[in-house]
């Protein structure tokens, strides 16, 4: 075919070329998609299929790092350990935020107090001291948590497990914050200091105590429901009470 000027066969050429070229262009993006969309189905049966099942305990898991996550907590391996203190973690996750406790950094903050937190969970539970929301609860007694550790630690009340024991004494403990508590009788250890007389305790309720008694702050909360009489901590209010009552809770017994 023949044509007079170069715009007659440019135009003759995108009358033909171009609505092939459209029809493939069509034709590849369908396929983009409907790789795309078997994907994404693929993706969501095996989401709720969850074919990873531990041969161990017969939980299912969506994948396979999480299957070989939860493998650990049979098997006890923690691989990711820190090297300041030793600790080790089955999670790497666990391991970057435990880090933070040498460092100092709390990088998550609470929008209403200000309060901050080295784990983003933490500042999770922590808004519930503003909301109030209690969303675990004990099947026993009806008792609601913050957050579902305190749940798991006071059923043991009921349960009478105690599976934290002091390698120093032999004495069984519910949780291990109480572990470690005990732990510092022994070791002597006092990390919570008086700013103002710098006086060391072993527990933060010590110090509160030791701030109040010694009149740091003047502060006397506790005030004698007969009397008025205020005082600084409740040891102190029971000991009065007794010159209302004429109780003498204390004697010496004799020995023969």
């Amino acid at each position: 075919m023949v044509f007079w000027t170069y715009f007659h066969l440019k135009e003759d050429f995108l009358q033909r070329i171009l609505p092939i070229c459209c029809v493939w262009v069509e034709r590849f993006i369908n396929q983009c998609f409907q790789n795309e969309k078997i994907k994404l189905q693929n993706l969501t049966e095996r989401m709720y299929q969850k074919g990873y099942k531990c041969d161990i305990c017969g939980k299912d898991l969506t994948t396979k790092s999480n299957l070989a996550i939860h493998r650990r907590t049979h098997t006890g391996e923690k691989p990711y350990r820190c090297e300041v203190c030793e600790r080790a973690f089955s999670v790497k996750g666990y391991l970057t935020e435990h880090k933070r406790t040498h460092t100092g950094e709390k990088p998550f903050h609470c929008e209403i107090c200000g309060k901050s937190f080295s784990d983003k969970g933490y500042i999770k539970i922590h808004k519930r001291t503003h909301t109030g929301e209690k969303p675990y609860h004990c099947e026993i007694c009806g008792k609601s948590f913050f957050n579902k550790g305190y749940l798991k630690i006071h059923k043991r009340v009921h349960t009478g497990e105690k599976p934290y024991h002091c390698e120093v004494c032999g004495k069984d403990f519910s949780d291990r914050c109480s572990l470690k508590k005990h732990n510092r009788i022994h070791t002597g250890e006092k990390p919570h200091q008086c700013e103002i007389c710098g006086k060391a305790f072993s527990v933060t309720a010590s110090l509160k105590r030791h701030i109040h008694k010694c009149t740091h702050t003047g502060e006397k909360p506790y005030p004698c429901e007969v009397c008025g009489k205020e005082f600084a901590n409740t040891g102190s209010l029971n000991a009065h009470k007794h010159t209302h009552t004429g109780e003498k809770p204390y004697q010496w017994e004799e020995i023969f």
